[in-house]
């Protein structure tokens, strides 16, 4: 009987590489989602970039870029090649992909405070647009071939995963409704081009969450959010969400732990993400309002919790924090414009110098899973 149970006890070692690996163990927590950050710099440095670059590497298994600046529009109806910057730094940011990362780029036809096209991304961002894009509609037949073209490059560019060609499409609504109509029709088109083109890339466009549900944002018309969704529902592959939940009426002073489970109501059977996402670590002060948001990195690492419990409650796809570290550096150089860009200043698990937050360490011990879709 010894013997038998020695020659056992050699073949499960040997079975498990001389380790204990083919013996039974607990099941391993799993998650459903990649996790990752967009290239966002804290700073305008090289340092800061590769910096950025690096930590995505180690701390993420998704890397996002988003590019809500403008749209070269001339050079893409045109079927030319883009400014040399821009052609540039897309070749300097695929270079620096981390292996094996999962992609997502998510890009905007509709200008960053979201009441119009887009402007024009020539030598820089959000640049006047030139005549006659100046004048120009959505669904305008040289807007949807110049912005398919657009769409075509980043493919072939970036390789994503996944593609997001809208960004918090149902702020239109709320800031140009008159507009909306001609955006579905341009939407539509571009959806059904680049899907008969890439069948199995999976093509999406992203909502403003707390837009889309009642008793957070006072100028959303529900109704009208409503009619947003149903107009694009069928023209996106994932229902991916943007989520900064203190910039409602909660403010800092509660975490809505139900607003996620809300939103995925709206969307039966609809494969879900977080397209983007943040929450501050330190108190929000505004200056023009003026307003200050109390919180904390504890706050912080509560909403962290909340949203990565509900994304692997519903089995989301994904899930991005839009800044990976405090932008103070950056902050300092464009403080005197107003308050936008303070708004998400403070919303990376690494602060400005580098330290690590609490939300860090939830994220990480969910990062730790392996993915299971």
């Amino acid at each position: 009987m010894k013997t038998h149970l020695k020659k056992l006890w050699i073949a499960l070692m040997v079975a498990g590489g001389l380790g204990f690996s083919a013996l039974p163990t607990a099941a391993q927590e799993t998650r459903s989602f990649y996790m990752g950050f967009t290239t966002f710099p804290y700073a305008v440095s090289q340092d800061a970039v590769d910096y950025t670059f690096t930590t995505i590497g180690r701390e993420a298994d998704l890397i996002a870029f988003s590019f809500d600046n403008g749209v070269p529009w001339v050079e893409a109806l045109q079927g030319q090649p883009f400014h040399p910057i821009l052609e540039a730094e897309w070749k300097a940011s695929t270079a620096k992909i981390p292996k094996n990362h999962r992609r997502y780029v998510q890009v905007s036809p509709i200008a960053l405070l979201r009441n119009g096209l887009a402007l024009y991304r020539g030598a820089q961002g959000d640049m006047p647009l030139p005549s006659p894009w100046d004048k120009a509609k959505f669904d305008d037949p040289e807007v949807i071939k110049a912005y398919v073209y657009y769409c075509q490059r980043l493919i072939q560019v970036f390789e994503p995963d996944y593609l997001g060609i809208g960004i918090e499409v149902n702020l239109l609504m709320t800031n140009a409704p008159d507009l909306w109509d001609g955006f579905v029709r341009f939407h539509r088109e571009v959806y059904q081009t680049l899907k008969a083109a890439y069948p199995d890339l999976t093509i999406l466009t992203t909502f403003h969450g707390t837009s889309l549900i009642e008793g957070y944002l006072a100028e959303a018309n529900h109704e009208s959010q409503m009619k947003t969704l149903r107009d694009l529902f069928d023209y996106t592959d994932v229902f991916a969400l943007s989520l900064y939940p203190y910039l409602t009426s909660a403010m800092t002073f509660r975490i809505p732990e139900t607003l996620i489970s809300d939103l995925v109501a709206l969307a039966p059977g609809k494969p879900l993400a977080i397209s983007e996402m943040g929450y501050p670590a330190q108190d929000l002060i505004l200056t023009q309002t003026p307003l200050t948001m109390p919180s904390t990195p504890d706050k912080q690492n509560q909403w962290i919790q909340v949203a990565l419990e509900a994304a692997q409650q519903y089995r989301f796809q994904f899930v991005v924090n839009y800044v990976l570290r405090d932008y103070d550096a950056l902050w300092e150089l464009v403080k005197d414009k107003g308050d936008l860009m303070v708004l998400w200043r403070d919303t990376g698990v690494f602060d400005e110098q580098g330290g690590e937050r609490p939300a860090l360490q939830t994220w990480r011990g969910y990062l730790k899973r392996p993915v299971q879709p």
